[in-house]
This record gives structure tokens, C-alpha cells and sequence, in this order.
């Protein structure tokens, strides 16, 4: 995989568990999970109730900013789904975030999708 500017897993997860509903939870997720996959975080993780007025889309989202790029999500109260994002430009064991993921918010379906970034082979 080396060689390529940036690395960008998506996952999608359907029919999490309650934590999705839970900042201190939430809170604890992304920190293990920055520590798991060796980046380092810049200040405290942004978590806030978004959406609030939609109720098929309300529910927390996170951004916590790392030394190589961010760790992005949102939590959907309604259907108890998660879209998390990491992009680095710093390789990381995509294994590992969905380990993370299983661990704290149990999903019954996870979509992956991973991409390959790099301006230069456009």
C-alpha cells in the first residue's frame, strides 16, 4: 500500500448497539482508537447533537483531528447507524478501526469501503 499520498477507510455500519447514543462513550472510542492505530490526536475529540430537527438523521457527531488528517463520524439515533471515516496519509491497520468499531458499538452489518488517495496519479 505504500506509496500513495492518503488512505481512507469508510465503514458503514448498521443496527449498532445503544453507544451510539452515549458522548462519554463515543468520547472513549475515539481515543482508543487513535492509540490502536498509532496516530496522534491533536487537542480533545468534537462531539456534538446534530440534525436535531431531522429526526431521521439526528444524533451525535464526532470529528477529532490527528497529527496526519481526521477521524470523522455520524451517529444516527433513529436507526442506529454509523458512517465513520479515517483518512491518513499515514498507513494504519484497517483491521484494527473495525475491531474498535465491533468492540464498542456492535453493528450487525458493516460496509467497507476503502480508498487510495493521491493527487499526483490523477
Amino acid at each position: 500500500m505504500s506509496n500513495y499520498w492518503g488512505y481512507h477507510l469508510m465503514l458503514d455500519c448498521d443496527k449498532c448497539n445503544e453507544g451510539i447514543k452515549n458522548k462519554d462513550i463515543i468520547k472513549l472510542f475515539v481515543k482508543e482508537l487513535v492509540s490502536a492505530i498509532d496516530m496522534t490526536a491533536i487537542g480533545e475529540p468534537w462531539i456534538e447533537r446534530t440534525a436535531i430537527d431531522i429526526p431521521d438523521k439526528a444524533g451525535f457527531s464526532l470529528y477529532q483531528l490527528i497529527v496526519t488528517s481526521n477521524i470523522s463520524a455520524h451517529f444516527v439515533d433513529e436507526s442506529n447507524q454509523m458512517y465513520l471515516d479515517v483518512f491518513s496519509c499515514k498507513e494504519y491497520d484497517q483491521q484494527l478501526v473495525i475491531e474498535k468499531v465491533k468492540e464498542f458499538f456492535s453493528p450487525s452489518n458493516l460496509n467497507i469501503n476503502f480508498v487510495l488517495r493521491d493527487a499526483s496519479r490523477i
